[in-house]
């Protein structure tokens, strides 16, 4: 049961929370108000869509509920020698992201159609074809970066059908249509709790492939270096690709320039061995994205301790 436990903290999805001093209201009501306005987004052509649902978090629902001063407070956590300025415009361009990224997953059809014109990049895809052709079960690895969806679809596009699991929003009427921007993508997807990991457990089993994020704080987790400070990280993506031998690849889908478009990192496939030193050979590859790209990670998440 403590290992079926562990497992079930491994994925997640970005959450919305209000709670708290920040906004008072009902469950109800914040779904009511966060889905219609994505209905309203839903309206617009895609390109405005996303760039104005991307500056609407970024200066209106990220100052209200206090993720962009957080952003920039997990960014100086990190790098304290960073410029005030720079900070500022790294939690900024972050809560943007965020927006993005919301109302991106939220466009499926039009989303997929932009994740399959993203070119691959990275060492990863050899094992990774190498691993679909003898049926071999895969576990991709990844964080919030970029946006988490693309690369699942873009590799859906090549013939891949990726599962994986999923934390409910503690927010249930959100829950319900939230639910629906990843249901029907790729391969199945399991809600977190033991009867989700056992379902996800017979899916590896028999050959499937899943994502799990694992950049998610948790307590009771034992902690792995992310950027230099100690993270909370669930070992449950080694534990499956130990006890599967499960190929373990990292991915990631970076966003360009353009703020549209994206390319897909196929990282370095991750050898079996010691569960904690697996995980930090994930973490790492997160972070030299994350060091890279700052402006597009999730800041706003509570990653570190303390």
């Amino acid at each position: 049961m403590e290992v079926l436990r562990k497992q079930a903290a491994a994925a997640t999805a970005y959450e919305i929370k209000v709670k708290g001093s920040e906004i008072l209201m009902s469950d109800r009501l914040v779904n009511i108000i966060v889905h219609g306005l994505i209905r309203l987004m839903l309206l617009l052509p895609y390109d405005m869509r996303i760039v104005v649902f991307g500056k609407f978090v970024a200066y209106v629902i990220a100052p209200l509920a206090g993720y962009l001063k957080r952003a920039e407070t997990h960014v100086m956590r990190i790098w304290p020698d960073l410029p005030a300025r720079r900070r500022k415009e790294i939690a900024r361009a972050c809560c943007d992201n965020l927006g993005r990224t919301m109302i991106e997953n939220y466009s499926g059809e039009q989303l997929q159609t932009i994740a399959e014109m993203a070119n691959f990049v990275g060492p990863g895809m050899p094992a990774l074809e190498k691993a679909k052709a003898n049926k071999r079960p895969v576990i991709f690895v990844s964080g919030h970066f970029g946006n988490f969806e693309v690369p699942r679809r873009a590799l859906h596009a090549r013939g891949f059908d990726i599962g994986g699991i999923y934390r409910k929003m503690s927010n249930s009427h959100f829950n319900t249509h939230y639910e629906q921007t990843m249901i029907g993508v790729s391969g199945p997807v399991f809600a977190q709790g033991i009867k989700g990991t056992l379902q996800f457990a017979r899916f590896l089993r028999s050959g499937g492939m899943g994502t799990i994020l694992i950049d998610v704080r948790q307590g009771g987790l034992p902690d792995i270096d992310f950027l230099g400070r100690p993270a909370p990280t669930s070992p449950a993506a080694a534990d499956f690709a130990n006890r599967f031998d499960a190929l373990l690849v990292p991915y990631f889908g970076r966003r360009l320039a353009d703020g549209k478009h994206f390319e897909v990192v196929i990282g370095t496939p991750i050898e079996h061995g010691e569960k904690s030193e697996m995980m930090q050979d994930a973490t790492n590859q997160l972070a030299e994205l994350v060091t890279t790209y700052p402006e597009q990670y999730f800041w706003v998440h509570r990653r570190w301790r303390g």
